[in-house]
């Protein structure tokens, strides 16, 4: 665990973007070999807008990137935050708390909220009105969504007192776990099942991509479903019945449109 918690300390920029290029062409690849629905679609042309978000979300995060790093440095040199108050641990214990944590106010918390305040669930809608969930639909997110999650996970530091390589390791798991619960893959239903337990699968996130309530207002976890476990937000639906999409933006060829999609959708009050 030492090793890999030096790693993720000082991890280069170039091993985090290898880490997200690499993650998304497996489970692309991955999505022709085992699909769960056979979508006719050209799939470089549904990826387009969602690769664009994609590259919207990295920016973001890096030009914000050293109020994290000022907010992860100050809250470990004042020994602040719940996982510095915490009884002494061992190392690995510690850094998987740190991530728990950081999981439930940066993702869990973020995405439950994105979707009870009428103004964020609109900004929000960019990313549940794709009707051909993929792998690349995963960092579909408006820029203020961005912006959005990034606050969210700058107060979960702050709260947590997490150091620089814990939010490094629950960033990288976080896109490839992203990548893999939004991939149209379909593994073998125990399988599935068995990881559900304590992974958001791909079979559970799907059922929040249904497009009626109340699927939608389900599984908001992002790496750990104990959250919506433990506060009541976990459903299931076969999955031959989920439909993706939203029933109140159901026109595809707009919510394909990457102009509809920044300009208009976010703020059509519907």
């Amino acid at each position: 665990m030492e090793a890999i918690y030096n790693y993720f300390e000082t991890i280069p920029s170039l091993h985090r973007s290898l880490i997200l290029v690499l993650g998304i062409t497996f489970f692309w690849l991955l999505e022709g070999i085992l699909p769960l629905f056979k979508f006719n679609y050209k799939k470089w042309k549904h990826a387009l807008p969602n690769l664009f978000f994609t590259l919207t979300t990295i920016i973001i995060n890096f030009l914000l990137a050293f109020v994290l790093l000022h907010t992860s440095d100050w809250a470990v040199v004042n020994n602040f935050g719940i996982i510095n108050w915490l009884p002494e641990m061992p190392l690995w214990l510690y850094t998987i708390v740190g991530v728990l944590l950081l999981d439930f106010i940066g993702a869990y918390l973020a995405h439950y909220t994105e979707h009870k305040v009428s103004i964020l669930w609109r900004i929000h809608l960019v990313h549940h009105s794709d009707h051909k969930v993929d792998t690349t639909t995963g960092n579909r997110h408006h820029p203020l969504e961005s912006v959005i999650r990034f606050i969210f996970t700058l107060v979960g530091v702050f709260i947590i007192g997490a150091p620089i390589a814990v939010i490094m390791l629950y960033q990288s798991l976080s896109v490839v776990a992203t990548q893999f619960t939004h991939a149209n893959i379909k593994l073998p239903k125990k399988l599935d099942t068995v990881l559900s337990y304590l992974f958001i699968s791909p079979d559970v996130h799907k059922v929040h991509h249904h497009n009626v309530l109340p699927y939608t207002d389900s599984n908001y976890g992002n790496i750990f479903s104990i959250w919506d476990r433990l506060f009541g937000t976990f459903m299931m639906l076969d999955r031959t019945k989920i439909n993706y999409g939203i029933d109140t933006f159901p026109d595809e060829s707009k919510n394909s449109s990457l102009k509809y999609l920044l300009l208009k959708q976010p703020f059509v009050k519907k």
